[in-house]
């Protein structure tokens, strides 16, 4: 099944892939990019609030009628401004009346509190200037303030999500669903752009080989798998073909599970080396705060000749947990 529309909450329709802009930068390069994401089929830009000005000029030289592209972008508190004045300026930045879904990028930039932001947000879809109104990167808690006192329902919440934090993030997920909050995720691809040799690598280049595809166009149809709406990016256009042709694509129940379980071995490796690196960190500071006030004359020389045993100690216990750290991550 290709690429299609998730129905929100409000009846609106959004396309279920987008073009993500945040990495792209400012001038002309982030037009053309732009530009080339549109001509090859892409038609949601999810639209990064530092580069839209860019972005208008790509999607007014696309020459396609307003109706025939969804446009996402956000509230990000810039330049301290309120809510009503920065979707006035994001708008004039895209050279359109209205967007299709504005979002408040964080919660910490629900000013002065989450119920008085989203009142402003109500405002904005009353006042047509979006069609519908959402939220970025809130928790359960957040959202259940929100909720609280809403008079509209955010139509979506956009996440961060790949298989090394899903595990995570599947309540939040669910408790979008549940209460008919539709997810976006965005770094889908993390595992392979970013953190490749992961134990994520295994059943997705596996996968990739049985179906003659490409294994970030396996964790894109993974994504889609779940449910969500995919933000994604590129500058290479035959990656962006490649990522529209992954809607095509058909994981079974046995590969999503895979993906899955997979991540979550990478996520408790994840946690481990934090917590490790964290432990030898704090053991490397106790040993030089005592080295010092050593140097320094502080302690008495009974107590050095200990300290002095137990640095050694220290220094040793930190060298195997570091090997052992590099051995096994």
């Amino acid at each position: 099944m290709p690429w299609d529309v998730i129905k929100l909450n409000d009846g609106t329709s959004i396309p279920n892939i987008a073009f993500g802009t945040w990495t792209l930068g400012n001038g002309q390069q982030s037009t053309d990019k732009v530009d080339q994401a549109i001509s090859v089929g892409f038609n949601h830009i999810a639209q990064s609030y530092r580069n839209e000005y860019e972005a208008g000029i790509a999607i007014k030289e696309s020459g396609l009628d307003r109706n025939d592209l969804y446009i996402t972008t956000k509230y990000s508190g810039l330049n301290g401004l309120d809510i009503e004045t920065s979707i006035n300026n994001s708008l004039n930045n895209l050279g359109v009346k209205y967007v299709d879904l504005y979002l408040i990028h964080h919660p910490r930039l629900a000013q002065p509190d989450i119920p008085t932001a989203w009142k402003q947000m109500e405002k904005v879809k009353a006042d047509g200037l979006a069609k519908s109104i959402g939220v970025s990167n809130f928790q359960i808690a957040d959202l259940e303030i929100l909720l609280a006192s809403a008079k509209v329902k955010p139509a979506a919440n956009q996440i961060l999500l790949h298989p090394y934090v899903v595990g995570r993030q599947t309540p939040l997920i669910q408790y979008a669903f549940d209460n008919n909050i539709a997810i976006e995720a965005y770094s889908v691809l993390i595992p392979l752009t970013h953190q490749p040799g992961g134990p994520v690598d295994g059943p997705v280049k596996d996968i990739a080989t049985r179906l003659d595809v490409k294994p970030e166009q396996v964790l894109l149809a993974w994504a889609k798998a779940k449910g969500v709406i995919v933000v994604t990016s590129s500058s290479k256009k035959e990656r962006l073909e490649g990522y529209l042709a992954a809607g095509d694509i058909d994981l079974t129940p046995e590969d999503v599970n895979n993906i899955d379980n997979a991540g979550a071995i990478g996520a408790r490796r994840m946690t481990a080396r934090t917590v490790i690196r964290r432990a030898a960190i704090a053991a490397l500071i106790v040993a030089v705060i005592f080295g010092i006030c050593s140097y320094m004359g502080f302690l008495p020389s009974m107590f050095l000749l200990h300290i002095s045993q137990s640095n050694a100690l220290i220094a040793t216990v930190v060298f195997f947990i570091l090997l052992a750290l590099k051995l096994y991550f």
